[in-house]
């Protein structure tokens, strides 16, 4: 292990680079929490930003650190991480982001990290040392959240027309304009709670590698802590409008009633997994109930073709940002010595 003295430039410009892969999450993500709200105009983009950045913060003080547990204990053997794995990791994860953000690909920023830790790993020691445990329920997630999310937004548009079957058309529109403002913040809170403890882990793996952090700590510094939420609100209110016009646009159209059962059961998805300690995809989830929302409307009222696109980038999300991973873990042992 690298001594203290040795690795504080290091272990700096890493957690740096950490902060901004979390502020790039927040901009690359922002249209999950964002795009139905704006999409049917019950917000302008600006303050959406805005709203969607408040109670990415505000999450700090609802979630517990089970995520950040996760990703920071739970995917890779203790003794095996050092400064080089978490440098390709993060360089990993952000070279996909940046790919699929400039292509409007709503991707995965969460699987893009967790497929940057496997690469840059695997690329040290080997698929032995990974945690099997926390890797395969992170794997499951990618089909589960979407599956929930579909499931949820379902059964909240069909549980919604029941009740409003004998409103006005225009009555409706109304009272979920103002709906859709809970159900926003609620989806927003679920996107920080899940998404800024990804990143606590990794720079939380990267003290403990380093000597920083003792293993045994039932918690990282709260500075990693107020660091991380901060970075990914501060993210989300820059926005990622390319993002934003696929998922509020291509896949289906959406009036704000749609938009209110969509982001309810896409934060109800986000509530339980963050419950359970799981890092989720907070865009497989809202696109989830998305499709869930048109469905039931028509078949024909979803864009399947986007959809389907869509999920591709998934799928590629964990072995590309793993090879890209490796490849950095490699660059980094002649450029870090």
């Amino acid at each position: 292990m690298e001594t203290v003295q040795a690795a504080l430039w290091v272990v700096v410009m890493l957690v740096v680079l950490a902060l901004a892969f979390d502020f790039m999450n927040g901009f690359h993500d922002a249209a999950n929490s964002i795009a139905t709200v704006v999409s049917t105009g019950v917000l302008r983009p600006t303050q959406a930003v805005m709203f969607a950045a408040f109670f990415n913060v505000v999450a700090i003080f609802i979630f517990h650190l089970s995520v950040a547990a996760t990703v920071g204990k739970g995917i890779v053997q203790p003794g095996v991480v050092d400064t080089h794995v978490v440098f390709g990791a993060l360089l990993g994860a952000i070279t996909w982001n940046l790919v699929t953000w400039y292509y409007g690909i709503p991707s995965s920023s969460s699987h893009a990290l967790i497929g940057g830790i496997v690469g840059s790993v695997m690329a040290k020691s080997g698929a032995s040392v990974l945690v099997a445990g926390g890797i395969i329920k992170t794997v499951a997630f990618i089909f589960v959240s979407p599956l929930l999310g579909f499931l949820f937004g379902s059964l909240m548009m069909v549980v919604v027309a029941w009740i409003c079957r004998r409103a006005r058309p225009s009555q409706v529109d109304k009272w979920f304009r103002r709906l859709q403002l809970v159900s926003a913040g609620a989806y927003s809170l679920g996107h920080g709670g899940n998404d800024a403890q990804k990143t606590i882990g990794i720079i939380w793996m990267l003290l403990i590698a380093t000597g920083y952090s003792a293993a045994g700590d039932t918690a990282p510094p709260t500075w990693t802590i107020v660091s991380c939420y901060l970075a990914i609100g501060l993210g989300t209110m820059f926005g990622g409008w390319r993002i934003v016009k696929t998922m509020g646009q291509k896949i289906t159209k959406l009036k704000p009633v749609g938009g209110f059962c969509a982001e309810t059961g896409g934060a109800l998805t986000l509530f339980l997994a963050t419950a359970l300690g799981i890092p989720v995809s907070t865009t497989h989830t809202i696109t989830g109930a998305i499709v869930g929302v048109g469905s039931t409307q028509r078949a024909s009222a979803v864009r399947w073709g986007v959809a389907g696109n869509i999920v591709w980038a998934w799928v590629l999300t964990i072995p590309a940002s793993a090879f890209v991973a490796a490849l950095a873990y490699w660059l980094s042992l002649s450029l870090f010595k």
